[in-house]
């Protein structure tokens, strides 16, 4: 009863019994709740294809009667289910003449179902859906515009769900939503099927080789959207979104809401809309409508909605309108009031609001350089240390409390994903230990401090980025296996602000990079972290469809996402300012600056090297700082399968120079990170 709820609550309709028929009570349920069922019969040879020489059952006649008894059975005691809507005659079996014959069969038994096999590349006479498993979208396009071709597309399995993962399903639905033909797919898979297990006298969810057995998957039954417990990883969110019966967009002036259902109108639901500007809420309310029919649409101009009053009055950059339509009654599955859809658009905004160079004021900075110790700060405030030794900031002090204990260095490194390490010899994990990023080092190479006047000083560092030596120190390493050369200058003003500058020049050799940024420490009391960006869940450049732009407020350990087996997590993506604070409200604000795009945001108290060791969420030792990561680009997560390096293009991150500026700025409890931010811009 349960997953029946939450696959209602993410308007999910149909489900797939791979790779056997179901306890008869599942169809009950799914009969009652109004879900679709594709019921496979327990068909499949997947270890033949390891073993060419031999025949798969279907190609000898011998197996056709035990194929024919299996669908047989099948298809005679769930016969009489309405929610089954197609009959599966297997999965990865081949294909042959007893395929031909069980199609033939199930076709004339039940002539008012559709008939479905994967196998013999998933478009022959066996099939009345062309059925790719993981197909890519370009593949799907292709197939669905093939003049010849008069069979629906649905994938039968698609956007393998293991670990950190469903990036470019947007891509997908893109193409669903907009091509003919093509009808969706079916992820690969609901849950992870983790066990529990007490080690040394604590419960963990234990996996492939856990329980002394060989051979063994690992952990490959781990590829679900919930986790063993059924709690939601944050892909569940995005998948949510892209299948939202709800659709709602704006061109040319036009808001247009559209209900995507093919027998239901939208009586039952109550919509509503917030206005945000630059991440505060601007106004809200009730959006009267009249009842959308099914596969219908309702278009306002949107000067003329119920927001234009909050929009007019506002000065805000960036101004963002959400609609959310929500359950007006309760039902067998959610109460009242559940959230069905939610989509945020961009407004025009009033204003064009530019950035503008931080100037000098009249405030005197404090510098004093003993030895490699140079001291920049203003009294009672903020102290700022820094080690000319070795290019990077010692401590960072406000209001006398530690805020930063150690960085600011370049980071080009992740803990690798499950889809980073699928592929074998060409996965981005191979290749990148191949290019030694998993041991790179930066050795300072020079330093230089200016101090162009009593309120502005400016520190820049050279670094080069190496492999770091098995018996070497960097001081002797060479530079004959320099991957990476940065430049970072800190520029420090009297009013607070500290603008970093960094210049990243990879060797061009180097395969696609895991990220490009910077990382810091912060000390372990500074762990309340609030963001204007995507959000409240974790997301990526290439899975942050749902996660819409606002002022979210977490605690480091809450952004922690509890992956069975640990790899990158917790990141939030398009990043505009984020504060780091301690319970009193005192810590360190970040922003972009100038012309540089949001950031990818991570604050953790597991490091990357943690994070990778680990095979385990319950292992993770939490280090004695906040390690943050603060990404001018960072690789999508990738999804189309978790055995290919397949992130798109779009998201790979090339090794070509990059230059960013972040802004930094020392928080007290008397300011907020919104009045930061709105002070760095200027109207035209």
């Amino acid at each position: 009863m349960s997953t029946i709820h939450v696959l209602e609550r993410q308007t999910w309709s149909p489900a797939w019994s791979s790779h056997y028929p179901q306890h008869q009570r599942w169809y009950e349920l799914c009969d009652l709740f109004g879900m679709y069922m594709v019921d496979e019969a327990n068909i499949e040879t997947h270890g033949f294809f390891d073993y060419p020489n031999y025949k798969h059952p279907t190609q000898e006649s011998c197996w056709a009667a035990s194929m024919l008894d299996r669908v047989v059975g099948m298809v005679e005691r769930d016969k009489n289910h309405a929610c089954i809507i197609v009959w599966s005659i297997g999965n990865e079996a081949s294909y042959g003449p007893n395929h031909a014959a069980l199609s033939g069969w199930v076709r004339e038994k039940d002539a008012s179902r559709l008939v479905h096999y994967e196998g013999g590349g998933s478009r022959t006479s066996s099939t009345d859906i062309v059925c790719p498993m993981y197909a890519r979208v370009s593949q799907i396009v292709e197939i669905a515009k093939d003049p010849t071709e008069q069979r629906p597309v649905i994938l039968c399995e698609y956007s393998h769900a293991m670990g950190n993962s469903n990036g470019n399903l947007h891509t997908y639905w893109e193409a669903i939503d907009s091509i003919f033909g093509l009808q969706g797919g079916f992820i690969w898979d609901w849950a992870d099927q983790g066990l529990l297990k007490e080690v040394c006298g604590k419960m963990r969810w234990a996996y492939g080789g856990d329980f002394g057995d060989t051979p063994n998957d690992l952990n490959f039954c781990l590829n679900g959207v919930i986790f063993p417990d059924r709690s939601p990883h944050p892909a569940l969110h995005e998948v949510k979104f892209l299948y939202q019966p709800i659709k709602v967009s704006f061109n040319e002036g036009i808001i247009k809401i559209t209900n995507m259902h093919f027998f239901d109108t939208t009586q039952a639901l109550e919509f509503n809309w917030v206005l945000h500007g630059d991440g505060c809420e601007l106004g809200s309310g009730i959006l009267p409508l009249l009842v959308i029919e099914a596969q219908r649409s309702h278009e306002t101009k949107w000067e003329s909605g119920p927001w234009f009053s909050a929009w007019t009055s506002s000065s805000a950059a960036e101004i963002y309108l959400t609609i959310t339509a929500k359950l007006l009654n309760s039902t067998r599955w959610a109460n009242s009031g559940h959230l069905i859809s939610s989509t945020q658009v961009l407004l025009p905004s009033r204003r064009n609001v530019v950035p503008h160079i931080i100037k000098s004021t009249d405030a005197t900075l404090l510098c004093e350089v003993v030895d490699d110790i140079i001291k920049v700060g203003q009294k009672d405030w903020w102290e700022l240390k820094f080690n000319k030794q070795t290019g990077g900031i010692e401590g960072w002090k406000v209001n006398g409390v530690s805020i930063m204990n150690k960085g600011i260095y370049p980071c080009f490194w992740r803990a690798p994903t499950d889809n980073d390490k699928g592929g074998g010899p060409l996965s981005y994990l191979s290749r990148w230990k191949a290019a030694n990023l998993d041991k790179v080092i930066f050795v300072n190479e020079s330093c230089s401090v200016e101090s162009t006047n009593s309120h502005e000083v400016k520190i820049s560092a050279t670094y080069h980025g190496i492999a770091k030596p098995e018996e070497k120190t960097p001081s002797n390493a060479g530079t004959s296996n320099i991957l990476f050369k940065v430049g970072m200058a800190l520029l420090i003003y009297g009013s607070g602000d500290v603008v970093l500058e960094c210049n990243v020049n990879p060797c061009p050799d180097l395969p696609p990079l895991p990220r490009v940024g910077v990382e810091f420490q912060l000390d372990s009391t500074v762990d309340q972290v609030k963001w204007y960006g995507r959000g409240p869940f974790e997301c990526y450049p290439d899975r942050k469809s749902a996660a819409h732009l606002s002022i979210y407020e977490l605690s480091v350990g809450e952004m922690h996402v509890p992956y069975v087996v640990p790899g990158e997590c917790s990141g939030r993506a398009d990043v505009r300012w984020v504060t780091f604070e301690n319970k009193d409200g005192v810590g360190l604000y970040a922003s972009t600056y100038g012309e540089s795009p949001p950031m990818q945001m991570n604050a953790s108290y597991y490091s990357t090297s943690e994070l990778d060791r680990t095979t385990h969420n319950e292992d993770l030792r939490k280090s004695e700082n906040i390690e943050v990561h603060l990404d001018h680009k960072h690789m999508g997560l990738g999804g189309d399968d978790s055995w290919s390096p397949c992130v798109h293009d779009e998201y790979l991150v090339p090794p070509v120079p990059y230059s960013f500026a972040i802004r930094l700025f020392p928080k007290t409890a008397a300011t907020t990170g919104y009045d930061i931010y709105k002070s760095q811009f200027s109207e035209e």
